[in-house]
């Protein structure tokens, strides 16, 4: 059976992923993003997660027919009519309640509908609780196609592991777990991915097992940094270096390597809320999983609180003070903001009466304006530049990314007599305060 394989979102996962596959096989990308679409079409991917060159050598000026490879962006719902396979990588976000958001979800599972056809799989890539493809989505594309699931179309599911700005770990080199809906179907959609993934496939043997072994993989993460977290609020009491103790216990050689920190992003900070819901739903109310959680997005306050406290032990007055918050991407060496947790720290600081400027390199100024409405620097201007609201000297300077460029900042060009040095990441030398 020949492939051509439509994309669905050309995001941080449908892009690595359309390219990868477009070395094998007739790729259409689509996003509904015009703008994005245009830019990509252009050799430019501003995540940067595939490089221009990739980028361009992928890319073809057509739709792809069977016989051809190579991928074609486009936003137009015909584009899609002549795939055979379509793959589903749209975000799942959570709401302001935490509540499972599966709107780009059902949005994308509608599109689909529309063009499917007899024979057709739709495979879905996005973090989702055990259950959403066959019970949530499965019945939208079967109302809007009109066609009847396992006997018309199939489906599938492989769940992303994409990490964003990991130039290591890229798509092709991470084992990739598969499913189908029926045994067949399981054995084709391995196929497909076992073409283009270099490190292997595991095929799971049903798509609830997929979808929940994705989910619990993040889990697991959130709730191993809560633990290191805990200890870092327990060691501060004791004024014990949680770092130097971590360093300590990680000779013994089943020790995990968790680190304390601010834990935000599309998946550690979003998916056991998935796990969560879907666990209460059958009358289970996950203890851990949730204290876990809790745990977490507290600490951005508790950031706030512990820069606040050394500032007042080295008598600077926390009233109208000025800080610099270093980083507000979710992560080092990377573009993306989503559900970044620096947020909270800024906050936090500004209920204390503080002032904070936000200086990243990595972040695309405008996207965090519409996103968090605040305002962030991509340059830390020289002093006596006309500039209405960047100051150059700060009472606390906050690490709160470690991105390549923070490391060898000249941090004493930008600080105030007293001033702290806060690292959130301890990754500097000779700082007041670390996590």
């Amino acid at each position: 059976m020949q492939h051509k394989i439509a994309i669905i979102g050309l995001g941080y996962v449908g892009l690595p992923l359309a390219r990868l596959f477009a070395t094998k096989y007739p790729v259409v990308g689509f996003d509904i993003n015009e703008k994005r679409v245009a830019e990509l079409n252009s050799g430019h991917d501003d995540t940067l997660e595939v490089s221009d060159e990739l980028l361009k050598s992928a890319l073809i000026n057509e739709n792809p027919s069977y016989d051809s490879t190579g991928l074609y962006c486009s936003a137009l719902l015909e584009d899609l009519e002549d795939a055979n396979i379509y793959i589903i990588t749209v975000p799942t976000p959570v709401d302001k309640n935490n509540r499972p958001v599966l709107t780009p979800l059902i949005k994308a599972s509608e599109t689909v509908g529309k063009v499917l056809k007899k024979g057709d799989i739709v495979i879905y890539e996005s973090t989702v609780y055990p259950g959403a493809t066959e019970e949530d989505c499965i019945p939208v594309v079967e109302s809007v196609s009109g066609l009847k699931f396992n006997v018309d179309f199939f489906a599938g599911y492989s769940p992303e592991r994409i990490n964003p700005g990991d130039k290591e770990h890229t798509v092709e080199k991470i084992l990739k777990v598969t499913s189908g809906s029926t045994p067949e179907i399981g054995i084709v959609v391995n196929d497909i991915y076992k073409a283009v993934i270099t490190a292997g496939t595991h095929l799971a043997p049903t798509i609830k097992v997929a979808e929940a072994a994705k989910v619990i993989e993040n889990s697991q993460r959130d709730i191993n940094i809560a633990f290191v977290n805990e200890l870092a609020k327990i060691f501060n009491l004791m004024e014990i270096d949680t770092h130097a103790v971590l360093e300590a216990a990680g000779t013994k050689w089943n020790f995990l390597p968790f680190k304390p920190g601010l834990v935000g992003g599309h998946c550690i900070g979003v998916d056991p809320y998935y796990l969560a819901q879907k666990a209460q739903e059958y009358g289970y109310h996950p203890e851990i999983i949730l204290a876990g959680r809790r745990l977490n997005d507290s600490m951005g306050q508790y950031v706030a609180s512990q820069v606040i406290k050394t500032m007042i032990k080295k008598d600077i007055a926390v009233n109208n003070a000025k800080i610099l918050m270093l980083g507000i991407t979710f992560k080092e060496n990377c573009p993306d903001v989503r559900n970044t947790k620096i947020v909270d720290v800024v906050k936090a600081l500004k209920d204390y009466g503080v002032e904070v400027e936000i200086y990243d390199p990595w972040a695309n100024p405008a996207e965090v304006l519409h996103e968090y409405g605040l305002t962030c620097f991509s340059e830390i201007p020289a002093p006596n530049t006309e500039h209405p609201t960047f100051i150059n000297k700060y009472d606390a300077i906050v690490l709160g990314v470690a991105h390549k460029e923070f490391l060898n900042l000249n941090l004493e060009k930008l600080k105030n007599d007293k001033a702290i040095v806060f690292d959130v990441k301890g990754v500097l030398q000779n700082v007041d305060c670390k996590l």
